[in-house]
């Protein structure tokens, strides 16, 4: 028989080396397809006396991504359309599609001859399930090697297995540690936990892999031989009873309850330890069947693995556009915004020019560059003899002449429009003409930033989020006048530094800003109510938010907040702000000196290290205090979520962004929405706009014209519309693979 994903090749002992290498794809993952092939190998290495045992590893850089996620979404619309005419018979059909790989690999496993998987780079998900189910692991010695069942980051958790033969290969607490955070191993760490057998040179991967067999490996997994004993001890010991009680209690604390996959897999350990490993599978089976059927499986997956996907893969980019290979990068100010900007291109192996007054302010901006990478070599994530080569990509200077031969400059100079008029003006001069000038402008409109170019074509917003080595998310602002090269070229960097680009129309504020804008002032409003500010903190985050509105006040400092403030009265006139909340900065600022974290006093007080951040107890004392038990609790964070939900809604509504996927990728990549939700609009679908409305509605009528529905909802509540219906990225019939 002939493959089309695997090779089979036969040594003269006996060994059968399977090489998986799926064409037209970067990354092997499991189809269909490739299901029916490995099925179809396992017998034959399990029926022909003449091969021992078998080896598989990959003929690509990566051993594999694992499953292709998007048949788990082929898998949840057939789900959805059966469901409508038979409840328990979708239900049945989704458990045995969830099981189907969980058999082959028990196949595999149960097969009679000896398996070795052989990794010769990343091994994630079903892939790293499939390796488990191997009698034997060996990886190769290479920072390119990361093995991970990170499941649990896009709603759902490891089905084939992986909740099985983790916490019978290692301790339950590494176990539980590693499937509820979907932690990356190292070759190093995941032979410590005992989850491989050996590490290899790389040149050398295959032969270890082979010697194993010939040296005598079992073809039976311990948990298959009698008086297996589970590392660390069995669920109903000491060990246990010390590890399970707080293992539900952290549980509840980092996740308020609020993704089910992370619940199910404590209950797929505990419940599967319990009983025979069959059994066990089953147990696994019946959870991964339950959490596909939920909601934040199906946002998840669909915005944290598709659309993410499909915009770092430049779904928004002009066709016909020839990609741009960047030569040399000009980056105009190194203050903390340009350094981080100029240490990212650097890290993607493209030259920097970066510029500023002086030599000694630009040299500063290098200095950044040296520090973290430095902090990178510390901590064992760059080698050293890395470090100098990456500097030598930085040249710091004080000279427009400089920027010479550039094929992007990024302006990240002080957010005045004077100043940056100067800083274009400057480096167009020496620009080519087909150079593209972007500007890291977080407030200022494109569009009138564009009138100081001489090609305004070619000029674009590029906005970084702080800090830019950490933050994942660029806006890229269009002006009136960008160009598809510009816009293409914009795409082309962004990608390039392996960050994820929306594409947003201008407005002030952008996109990001207005949402989060909206989240802060919502928690200004509840303090002038006199809620306690913890209970607005704990709200926040048990609705799902990672950082509370107060302490994200504080990370982009109150005084910012005052200016923006002064900034949007002074152009849009004194209705634009709530003048209680204007005087609420005011009073944190010019009264008491509370600025945020970066003068250590803020809506926190910030003592030194290793003390933690404490709210400041001045607080209590600006506003009269209403009692705890006479708070809504789960009113706080409903209206922290759909403040920000409308604002999403108001900006597809006013063009600024038109699609669905910019709109909640970005919101959970730029300030954590609530990523079980899928994001903004997703959070508005999963409600439904009809009852989502109705909710709005409620509380515009206790609190004020913000909760405010726009038309575009109350128009999609009447048809009942979903945003990725009314905005739908994708054209009939058209079905996005993974890789």
């Amino acid at each position: 028989m002939s493959y089309t994903n695997f090779t089979l090749d036969i040594d003269a002992d006996g060994i059968a080396l399977v090489t998986w290498n799926s064409p037209d794809r970067s990354m092997n993952v499991f189809t269909e397809a490739v299901m029916r092939e490995l099925n179809a190998i396992v017998d034959k290495v399990a029926g022909d006396a003449a091969i021992k045992g078998a080896v598989i590893t990959s003929g690509k850089d990566t051993f594999s991504g694992g499953a292709d996620i998007t048949l788990l979404q082929r898998m949840l619309t057939s789900f959805a359309t059966d469901k409508a005419r038979d409840v328990e018979k979708a239900t049945r059909a989704l458990f045995d599609n969830a099981g189907i790989m969980t058999g082959l690999f028990r196949k595999l496993e149960t097969c009679g001859k000896p398996w070795v998987s052989a990794i010769n780079g990343t091994c994630m998900g079903g892939a790293f399930e499939m390796s488990l189910a191997c009698h034997g692991r060996v990886a190769a010695d290479s920072d390119k090697v990361k093995m991970a069942l990170p499941e649990v980051k896009i709603g759902i958790f490891p089905g084939a297995g992986g909740t099985q033969r983790v916490p019978r290969l290692t301790d339950q607490q590494q176990a539980l540690q590693m499937l509820t955070s979907g932690q990356t191993l190292s070759p190093q760490k995941a032979k410590a936990m005992g989850l491989i057998h050996e590490i290899a040179e790389p040149a050398k991967l295959i032969e270890t892999a082979k010697a194993m067999i010939r040296n005598g490996l079992k073809p039976v997994a311990p948990w298959d031989e009698k008086g297996f004993k589970l590392p660390g001890g069995p669920i109903y010991s000491a060990a246990g009873a010390n590890l399970w009680p707080p293992a539900i209690a952290i549980l509840r604390r980092e996740t308020h309850g609020n993704y089910p996959a992370a619940a199910a897999i404590l209950k797929c350990v505990y419940e599967g330890l319990l009983v025979p490993f069959d059994t066990a599978l089953r147990i696994e089976q019946r959870y991964f069947t339950e959490i596909m059927q939920s909601k934040e499986a199906a946002a998840m997956i669909r915005s944290l693995f598709v659309s993410l996907q499909e915009l770092n893969k430049g779904a928004r980019r002009p066709a016909g556009v020839p990609d741009t290979r960047f030569k040399k990068i000009g980056i105009l100010g190194a203050g903390f915004m340009g350094a981080g900007i100029a240490y990212v291109t650097a890290k993607a192996g493209i030259p920097v020019v970066l510029l500023d007054r002086d030599m000694e302010a630009a040299a500063k901006g290098k200095a950044h560059s040296d520090s973290l990478i430095s902090d990178q070599v510390k901590k064992g994530r760059a080698k050293p003899e890395e470090k100098d080569k990456f500097l030598s990509l930085i040249t710091p200077t004080a000279d427009y002449a400089d920027l010479a031969g550039c094929d992007l400059v990024v302006e990240a100079v002080f957010e005045d429009s004077a100043v940056k008029k100067n800083a274009t003006e400057q480096a167009e001069a020496v620009l080519k003409s087909s150079a593209i000038f972007a500007s890291n402008t977080s407030t200022i409109p494109i569009t009138g930033l564009a009138r100081n170019s001489a090609r305004p074509k070619n000029f674009i917003g590029i906005h970084f989020f702080s800090p830019v080595d950490k933050m994942l998310l660029v806006e890229i602002i269009l002006g009136k006048k960008t160009g598809d090269k510009a816009l293409a070229t914009a795409i082309d960097f962004v990608r390039a530094i392996k960050k994820t680009p929306i594409v947003v129309n201008d407005t002030r504020g952008f996109y990001v800003n207005r949402c989060v804008l909206r989240y802060m002032s919502e928690a200004y409003k509840m303090l002038i109510e006199g809620v306690p500010a913890p209970m607005i903190e704990n709200a926040a985050k048990a609705a799902g938010m990672p950082v509370g509105p107060l302490a994200l006040t504080d990370e982009t400092a109150i005084d910012l907040a005052q200016k923006i403030m002064k900034q949007t009265i002074g152009d849009l006139g004194d209705k634009a702000v709530d003048p209680r909340q204007m005087a609420l900065i005011n009073t944190m600022v010019d009264d008491h000196g509370r600025l945020g974290r970066k003068n250590g006093k803020g809506f926190y007080d910030y003592p030194a290290k290793p003390a933690k951040k404490k709210l400041w107890p001045g607080l209590k004392d600006l506003y009269p205090q209403l009692a705890a038990e006479k708070v809504d609790y789960e009113e706080l964070q409903r209206r922290l979520l759909v403040t920000i939900a409308l604002e999403a809604a108001r900006v597809m509504e006013e063009g600024i962004v038109t699609d669905p996927r910019e709109a909640d990728v970005g919101s959970i990549l730029a300030f954590g929405f609530a990523p079980y939700t899928g994001g903004a609009l997703s959070y508005i679908d999963g409600i439904g706009t009809k009852q989502f409305v109705k909710i709005a509605k409620g509380l515009q009528k206790k609190y004020g014209a913000e909760f405010k529905a726009p038309k575009l909802l109350i128009d999609m509540a009447e048809k009942g519309e979903t945003f990725y219906e009314r905005f739908g990225p994708y054209a009939k019939g058209d079905v996005k693979q993974a890789a």
